[in-house]
């Protein structure tokens, strides 16, 4: 609103015309405390001019009282007609803007509660009695060693009760960068014995099954089994290990495939398949054949355990192919 407007003569009587009609301004400007106390006074000025003005009393009572300068009147917005019969919700108390400075709210935030607006919103946490798994501190370490310092720890292993009924830990022989990697279930009593895998008729046999390949014990080979003690029953009998028995030794061979890396990997029987594959117990051997898994971005062949083929010697056909299918399958890794 300029000066010239404010200055002129029937610019107070209009007003208080408007203001005692109630169609008063419907947006006045709030700005600095000077400007305030010139409308009131142009509002003093304009008094006498409202009492001549003023119309009939009936009709003023009827009105709404002029809106104050120093509060913002709402822009009438067009609302959808209320149902009579739908109860009318109780008026809410105004509350007055914040003054517009500058880095504070913009002023189409006055019909607002700013501070409830800028209130943080709480995400919840999660329920404080949940227990966070705890980092094994052993399988932390383990994950950092080397060769000899993995032996070691083999050596002195005891996080299971196979340690209890043992003669010797059984590591593993071979290259230490074999290409090719046999993993069985567990040592038995001659490997338990002599501290090393796949020894008396099983071991022979695998012997010759390598040689078949063209692959030579201790020569780009490597051989190990699932766990480093070997499982017996309470006759003193060979069994394979429990589930908890393997997920207490499976870090070691974990990082010894690691430390290895070979080419191809080739799981001897049911519980190495099952252990390196996280397979369901009841899986059986035939249905994991002729097909080439994966570990860890390394493909492995699944076949028969020799102690197995001693027994069954007419399964030697089938494991024959299952070697043939690992020969490909490293073949294809190296061109």
């Amino acid at each position: 609103m300029s000066e010239e407007m404010k200055q002129d003569p029937g610019f107070g009587s209009s007003l208080a015309l408007l203001d005692a009609l109630g169609i008063g301004p419907v947006w006045v400007r709030r700005e600095l405390a000077v400007e305030e106390i010139a409308a009131e006074q142009v509002q003093h000025q304009a008094a006498p001019a409202l009492e001549a003005a003023a119309p009939d009393p009936a009709i003023t009572s009827a009105t709404p009282p002029p809106v104050p300068v120093n509060v913002v009147a709402p822009v009438a917005r067009s609302a959808p007609a209320a149902s009579p019969a739908s109860p009318q919700a109780p008026a809410m108390p105004r509350r007055a803007a914040p003054v517009e400075e500058e880095g504070g709210p913009p002023s189409w935030l006055d019909e607002m509660d700013f501070a409830a607006a800028m209130e943080p919103v709480l995400i919840p946490e999660g329920d404080e009695d949940e227990e966070v798994p705890a980092v094994d501190p052993v399988i932390a370490r383990i994950k950092t060693m080397d060769f000899p310092q993995l032996q070691q720890q083999v050596a002195g292993c005891r996080r299971c009760g196979l340690c209890e009924g043992r003669k010797n830990t059984v590591f593993g022989v071979g290259d230490e960068k074999a290409r090719w990697l046999f993993i069985g279930e567990g040592p038995g009593r001659n490997e338990d014995q002599q501290g090393e895998p796949f020894v008396g008729p099983a071991g022979k046999l695998l012997d010759n099954m390598l040689l078949a390949m063209g692959v030579k014990r201790g020569a780009n080979a490597y051989i190990a089994n699932i766990v480093k003690c070997r499982p017996t029953d309470d006759n003193g009998r060979d069994r394979p290990p429990s589930p908890q028995e393997v997920a207490s030794c499976l870090p070691y061979l974990q990082r010894q495939i690691e430390l290895i890396q070979p080419t191809v990997l080739v799981a001897l029987g049911k519980t190495a398949a099952l252990s390196l594959l996280g397979l369901d117990p009841a899986t059986p051997v035939s249905r994991l054949r002729g097909s080439v898994h994966r570990y860890q971005d390394l493909p492995l062949v699944v076949t028969y355990h020799p102690a197995y083929l001693l027994r069954t010697l007419n399964d030697k056909s089938k494991a024959w192919a299952d070697l043939c299918l690992a020969l490909s399958t490293y073949q294809a890794q190296a061109n």
